[in-house]
């Protein structure tokens, strides 16, 4: 059999991503007590159309049929992560039985199904008492998130290989507290410095709780190929200053032990933030490294007394998605690529979270994702053939998901979710997904 991605390594693993705040639901169910994201959804106008997410999908429930999808589709890997607030309600104190169980349930039936489970220990649901005593600005924080890694290690390290300390940092520090678009909804601009330092800090109490003992650690975050606007030298300082911001920030640290220099004079207004010992426990070593990559992004010069010193614009001569989004699979080779060359200490990479959001009617082929996933999966296959050393691919995600602020309003699945029944149906994309797959290692047992 000849693979349609040829560079690809045998035992190449494909998988899908999802998070507990997407997909399970459930959210008073189980002793599960209120995160930042259900405290701000129940703000009126804060969530695009709406909704809660109180339901997500109703996975808490229905997560035996989406097993069985997952292998159906011949995936050998399924990453998702764990509630805070259902596993540790509140955030502090003894693990909750109840909520736990829920993943025991969950991790035994994957593997029954032959799904490799990956853990990722925190995707951006902070408890709500944990922020009011401070969440991220507060240094306390990542010990808590180490004391979550020690209830969740305890119970369902015995059926996990591999584990995730967090996922797209940088995303939440920026979303989230940077310019309060995500909750908890601060706007610290250059000041969420603090925000960085402190998710670096709870990245390296999660990775000192699991390593050893057989499991393999690593971190996901989100990256982008970042692009001038112009070849002025306003726009290349700006390109230049937002790649150090959203590539650089948390990689430089967790790869070479220090931050960009070009966000130094940020380190520098906070007297006190880094303290002795901190780079090395995170830059520690990793036994991989994801990469969340979705669309490549164009930067500007600023405006003159803008609060931010970049802005980003339309990419330009490129297809985009329903909503907007810039499709140039080329980036995805040229970020893999480029955190080869950069990082001599780079782990084994995997493209961890990759895949668009479409306006798909019922009925129709979602031709559009379709063509999204197979050139994205020959990028990987270029990236390695550039030599790259990457070992798996995940597609965001298995069904549609609450997408946070967006609500419902954006699909990314392999799976369309009806919004009254809750009834799966695998899209097209789902089966070119597998044909892939199937391609690449062979067709899936039974």
């Amino acid at each position: 059999m000849t693979s349609p991605f040829p560079h690809l390594r045998s035992d190449f693993e494909f998988g899908v991503t999802t998070s507990a705040l997407g997909i399970e639901g459930g959210a008073d169910r189980e002793g599960r007590t209120p995160s930042v994201w259900d405290a701000v959804a129940a703000a009126p106008g804060r969530i695009v159309d709406g909704t809660t997410g109180a339901d997500a999908v109703d996975h808490h429930t229905r997560y035996g049929p989406d097993i069985d999808l997952l292998a159906r589709l011949g995936a050998q890997s399924y990453r998702f992560s764990v509630s805070w607030s259902r596993v540790q309600p509140g955030g502090v104190g003894p693990p909750n039985p109840a909520g736990l169980a829920f993943y025991d349930r969950l991790l035994d039936r994957l593997l029954e199904a032959g799904v490799d489970p990956w853990v990722t220990l925190y995707h951006w649901d902070l408890p709500v008492e944990l922020m009011m005593q401070g969440g991220w600005l507060d240094r306390d924080t990542a010990d808590r998130l180490g004391d979550l890694a020690v209830v969740v290690a305890d119970r369902l390290g015995d059926r996990v290989r591999r584990w995730t300390t967090m996922a797209d940092p940088v995303l939440h520090m920026g979303y989230g507290h940077a310019v309060g678009v995500d909750p908890p909804g601060l706007t610290l601009l250059g000041e969420a410095i603090v925000v960085t330092h402190h998710l670096l800090l709870g990245h390296a109490r999660v990775r000192a709780v699991l390593a050893g003992g057989g499991h393999q650690v690593g971190i996901a975050n989100h990256h982008t190929l970042v692009g001038s606007a112009s070849d002025t030298p306003a726009d290349r300082t700006a390109a230049a200053l937002y790649d150090s911001y959203h590539n650089r920030q948390f990689t430089d640290p967790i790869l070479i032990g220090r931050y960009p220099r070009l966000l130094q004079n940020l380190l520098d207004r906070q007297d006190g933030l880094v303290q002795d010992g901190d780079l090395a426990a995170i830059s520690a070593p990793l036994d991989f490294y994801g990469v969340d990559y979705f669309h490549p992004t164009t930067v500007a010069a600023a405006p003159e007394n803008n609060s931010i010193p970049f802005a980003i614009i339309p990419t330009p001569d490129r297809p985009v998605t329903d909503f907007d989004a810039p499709v140039e699979p080329a980036a995805l080779t040229a970020v893999l690529v480029e955190l080869t060359r950069r990082y001599p200490r780079l782990p084994p990479l995997f493209v961890t979270e990759n895949g668009a959001a479409y306006d798909d009617r019922p009925g129709e082929p979602d031709t559009a994702r379709i063509e999204y996933l197979r050139a994205h999966l020959a990028a990987v296959d270029d990236a390695v053939a550039a030599g790259a050393d990457v070992r798996g691919y995940f597609h965001r995600g298995l069904t549609d998901a609450w997408e946070g602020t967006e609500g419902y309003t954006r699909q990314f699945g392999l799976v369309a979710i009806d919004p009254i029944t809750g009834e799966r149906t695998p899209r097209a994309s789902y089966e070119a997904f597998r044909a892939s797959i199937a391609g690449h290692r062979g067709p899936p047992p039974g």
